[in-house]
């Protein structure tokens, strides 16, 4: 496979990811068809790419207007039956993806999908504005999966429990014949998320992203999320998560939060939180670097109460992603014996690494 062949497949996958995590089911054989239809194709025309990643990774009409979004924000503006100019704007760190090294010869076609692609994988920390703001603007369209969990209330079905009560009223209707059984089975609800999002000093190159992705998992369920930012007080920021415009949220949130970049005592916090809070069942999620002011004995403490009561519990640490990162930090050290997974939180493919453990069913 030559090296345009490597690349035009690297961006493609990665459009197909994106679109995935949009709820478009653009799965492995869909990709394969999308890239035989291109082997046929001007893949350095927006237009074919547009058309042919249409009709190939779409799979009825209620994904077109997901398609449509993300299309136009992982293509950097391309939109559907417009004809556009095949160069796009290049960032300066993605001209090497398409072009030999030290060679510059102008605006690669599909360079903005390879800059999407980067992204993805890029420390948010070390992002340009710009670039942060195309983060941004991909966070918005992103789905996550929820996890079913089985409630007590019943629902009809044609199999499991017997239904006594609905089989004896049905008989009674019918002059007290019995024409057929009728059976009730477990309904099912998305498991609850609770996150907890340091917004201390340390946290600042990260805390903004962190809750722009709260934001999105409140948006996708919203009566089984709910959001804390830590610090040196726990503030409950859900209702301000809950509008629907990002920027809205944000400024809302600015607005809710008293402690921005400050200490932290996620001990106490944690207490606070657990005091006032039933996580009994919940998966919580704990967006923090771990660098604890407070008694670390505390939160050793109170993240074993937390593991007792919690279905599950994550913790997301944006330098886990950092190459040769070890969890030294004391307040790591205390937490980990209670951690089910430990992930990093530094990308959008750390973020989606962790939409995927909120989708996957746990016993």
């Amino acid at each position: 496979m030559t090296s345009a062949a490597e690349d035009l497949v690297a961006v493609m996958t990665g459009f197909a990811r994106t679109l995935r995590a949009a709820g478009v089911p653009a799965d492995h054989e869909r990709i394969q068809g999308l890239l035989r239809a291109l082997a046929h194709l001007d893949a350095a025309e927006p237009r074919d790419v547009y058309w042919a990643g249409r009709f190939t990774l779409c799979a009825s009409a209620d994904d077109l207007p997901r398609y449509d979004r993300v299309f136009h924000a992982y293509f950097g503006g391309l939109r559907a039956g417009r004809r556009q100019p095949a160069a796009v704007t290049v960032t300066r760190h993605t001209v090497g993806m398409f072009t030999a090294p030290g060679r510059d010869d102008g605006p690669a076609p599909v360079a903005s999908a390879g800059s999407a692609e980067v992204l993805r994988n890029r420390d948010v920390a070390k992002m340009t504005g710009t670039e942060l703001a195309e983060v941004h603007r991909l966070l918005a369209l992103f789905r996550a999966g929820r996890e079913q969990r089985r409630s007590r209330r019943l629902r009809p079905s044609h199999r499991g429990r017997l239904d006594s009560r609905a089989t004896i009223r049905e008989a009674l209707r019918r002059g007290g014949e019995t024409a057929r059984l009728r059976y009730r089975v477990p309904r099912t609800r998305p498991r609850r998320v609770v996150l907890l999002v340091d917004v201390s000093g340390s946290m600042t190159p990260y805390a903004d992203t962190l809750l722009r992705l709260a934001h999105a998992l409140v948006r996708c369920e919203p009566r089984a999320t709910e959001v804390f930012s830590a610090g040196t007080r726990l503030t409950r920021i859900t209702a301000e998560l809950r509008h629907r415009d990002p920027a809205t949220a944000m400024d809302a949130v600015s607005r809710a939060i008293p402690d921005w970049s400050g200490g932290t005592r996620l001990g106490e916090e944690l207490r606070r939180f657990l005091a006032l809070n039933d996580a009994r069942g919940a998966v919580v999620v704990i967006a923090s670097d771990g660098w604890e002011r407070g008694d670390v004995s505390l939160l050793g403490a109170e993240m074993a109460r937390l593991s007792r009561m919690a279905h599950r519990v994550i913790w997301v640490n944006p330098h886990k992603g950092q190459e040769g990162y070890q969890p030294l930090t004391a307040g790591m050290r205390a937490a980990l014996p209670h951690i089910d997974d430990f992930v990093a939180g530094h990308s959008l493919a750390a973020f989606e690494e962790l939409a995927g453990l909120l989708g996957e069913t746990h016993a």
